[in-house]
């Protein structure tokens, strides 16, 4: 089983970078000395990050490390969030969502099939698997009322992505072509975008998200180095028309299952396979005009679902905005989260020789 990296801190003692492996933490710096003890020494993994793949081969290279207990440590942030931008790759998600909202209607707007749609997020908000997640307030127009209120959101939702770590950074003004993109990559993460639709559809227009998912987004505590998923890229789905030259490339994807769970039971099974758009497409596209990648920057894939309904990754979806509530195994229906309920993504290879373990959250009352 491939190992994940993150950063723990036993008891009493100051956070540094260790490895998990099933329910065991190597403590990676103990021992290791020179220039890779002080990068494993640090309360993140963005030194380690910024050193680039010479590094990072070092680190898989050591053999023997003391092991401590998962239970018995304490997990952190993995790595300090430089900038988020969060993308809307999938094909089955789009779609759905443009059947919901503009019935009758081309459920694709133009753009889509031309360039990876994303917006920026707040950094300061990514929190790690296991924080508890306050339902948050905003204005929604109730249906019928001529104008807003306030308070808390009544339409909560959560979306399963996968999140891409930016490890070595670009050059400023320099586009990174996409043949290049994934030397930029140190390691995926699960991510969950928390989401407040009824706050969204009010706000989003003209200039899309911005406090519907800006409150909370999670990502898994432990970090699955983008070069252990390499065996299992696997050939996408044609895209149609053909992309613009900065963005061709045979299409691909990761053969990736991933798992959403609700108060403990599965309500959907999906792929990452299902991303129409490249993390390297989706680099050189946000490096196109100039701008450059960061050590530390979180790069969310958008919702990743499949065609049919028990592989869709949003309650949106599952209830189709409520108008189909989802039925769980205890009796009880959801269109969105009630406050108590826990929420956990999972993912693996389909061998489960590689594994991006859990982001899991409960909701809180506002």
């Amino acid at each position: 089983m491939s190992l994940l990296y993150g950063v723990f801190s036993p008891p009493g003692q100051p956070p540094r970078v260790g490895a998990l492996r099933g329910e065991r933490v190597l403590d990676l710096g103990a021992g290791t000395e020179g220039a890779l003890g002080r990068l494993l020494a640090t309360g993140s993994l963005n030194a380690l990050m910024a050193a680039g793949p010479g590094a990072w081969a070092e680190v898989l290279a050591i053999e023997e490390a003391p092991e401590l207990a998962l239970d018995d440590v304490e997990v952190h942030l993995p790595f300090a969030v430089a900038d988020y931008v969060d993308f809307y790759s999938s094909l089955d998600h789009a779609v759905n969502v443009g059947r919901i909202f503009r019935p009758g209607a081309e459920p694709l707007l133009p753009n889509w099939r031309h360039l990876p749609v994303g917006y920026h997020g707040r950094a300061g908000t990514i929190v790690a698997s296991g924080t508890e997640i306050a339902r948050p307030s905003g204005q929604r127009r109730p249906p019928g009322a001529d104008g807003p209120d306030f308070g808390p959101s009544r339409a909560l939702d959560v979306e399963l992505e996968l999140g891409f770590v930016i490890g070595r950074p670009s050059r400023p003004e320099e586009p990174v072509p996409v043949e290049r993109a994934l030397e930029h990559v140190f390691g995926v993460v699960l991510l969950n975008d928390w989401s407040a639709r009824d706050v969204q559809a009010w706000e989003y227009q003209p200039l899309g998200p911005f406090l519907a998912k800006s409150f909370a987004t999670s990502i898994s505590a432990w970090v699955a180095p983008v070069g252990a998923l390499e065996p299992y890229r696997v050939p996408g789905a044609p895209q149609e028309p053909e992309p613009l030259p900065y963005l061709r490339e045979d299409p691909w994807g990761y053969d990736i299952d991933l798992t959403l769970e609700l108060r403990g039971e599965v309500v959907s099974r999906t792929s990452a396979r299902n991303l129409y758009w490249s993390v390297a497409q989706q680099i050189a596209h946000l490096t196109s005009n100039g701008a450059h990648l960061r050590t530390g920057d979180l790069l969310g894939s958008g919702t990743i679902s499949g065609p049919e309904r028990g592989s869709r990754g949003s309650l949106l979806e599952l209830s189709w905005n409520g108008a189909e509530p989802l039925e769980l195994a205890d009796g009880t229906t959801r269109s969105f989260l009630e406050d108590g309920d826990e929420v956990v993504m999972s993912g693996a290879t389909p061998d489960g020789a590689v594994t991006l373990g859990e982001v899991r959250g409960r909701l809180s009352s506002a």
